[in-house]
């Protein structure tokens, strides 16, 4: 079964992945591991050269060198925190040094709060949260959109979460980014569906990365978040396929994982009044 077969988190534009060039490359944040790693391998398996970006430098040179070697692609790296606006900002004129075009942006990079209510939430992380989550994902998007539009091609991944379909108590400004970056993308996706730019928002449930031991979260049941849901956790690996094949064929939203998937379908159904207060027992912390 498809990753996308579902009409109300599908939408289609008539175009898919521009073909890889010696000059254009394909941007990905949040490289270093999980979800961005494996991205970076399909497209590296595509042909596409790659500009590599996160805080860790060693794991980014340690990606380069075997994407690299195993498929003769040019592959950049780029140590830079996103959440910050000045190495953020250095980002789009050291590509244009390297000769380089975007004309695929994976915005990839983020962390999450969670696990307390706000008014107990350290208030310097939140903002972080909010500085790289959604402030990283305007900037860049603002940064290599305008020139996808004018060339007349061009793919943007954004990666959500299912945690935007939803408030979500104790994990209130981590559920309230994703919701913006899902927002954001869907509109996007609107503006440009017909000017040879795709524009897809991943919005996977839990990923088993290491992303959930930087967040801490504990539900209720006394498991880590990303356990606590019977059936519905998937690989990086699941996560990035889902989320390439999702820009090949032009697809508005991706939600991989048919159990996750198929819950955040019935969810739509069911009234916030009644939604909320299921959702905050589940996930108030022992």
């Amino acid at each position: 079964m498809p990753y996308t077969d579902f009409p109300p988190f599908g939408g289609t534009s008539p175009m898919s992945l521009p073909e890889p060039t010696s000059t254009s490359v394909a941007l990905v944040t949040g490289a270093s591991s999980g979800i961005g790693s494996e991205i970076a391998r399909l497209l590296a398996k595509r042909g596409f050269g790659l500009v590599l970006v996160a805080r860790r430098k060693e794991r980014l040179v340690a990606l380069a060198e075997e994407l690299g070697e195993q498929h003769g692609v040019r592959v950049e790296t780029i140590a830079a925190d996103l959440g910050k606006p000045t190495p953020r900002g250095k980002i789009p004129g050291r590509i244009e040094e390297l000769g380089l075009e975007v004309e695929v942006l994976i915005n990839n990079a983020g962390f999450a709060t969670g696990g307390e209510p706000f008014h107990r939430a350290d208030p310097e992380r939140e903002l972080e949260q909010v500085r790289l989550d959604v402030e990283a994902v305007v900037a860049l998007t603002s940064a290599f959109l305008p020139a996808m539009v004018e060339r007349g091609r061009g793919a943007i991944l954004n990666v959500a979460s299912t945690a935007g379909m939803q408030p979500m108590p104790y994990s209130a400004g981590y559920a309230a980014a994703k919701a913006y970056v899902l927002s954001f993308s869907e509109a996007i996706h609107q503006e440009v569906r017909r000017r040879g730019v795709t524009v897809t928002a991943l919005a996977p449930g839990p990923v088993e990365t290491e992303f959930w031991q930087i967040a801490g979260w504990e539900t209720s049941t006394g498991k880590s978040f990303e356990r606590a849901v019977p059936g519905a956790m998937i690989s990086p690996e699941q996560a990035a396929r889902a989320g390439v094949e999702g820009l090949e064929n032009g697809e508005r939203v991706v939600v991989p994982g048919l159990p996750i998937r198929a819950a955040m379908l019935a969810s739509r159904y069911i009234p916030h009044a009644l939604k909320l207060p299921a959702l905050a027992r589940f996930m108030k912390p022992n």
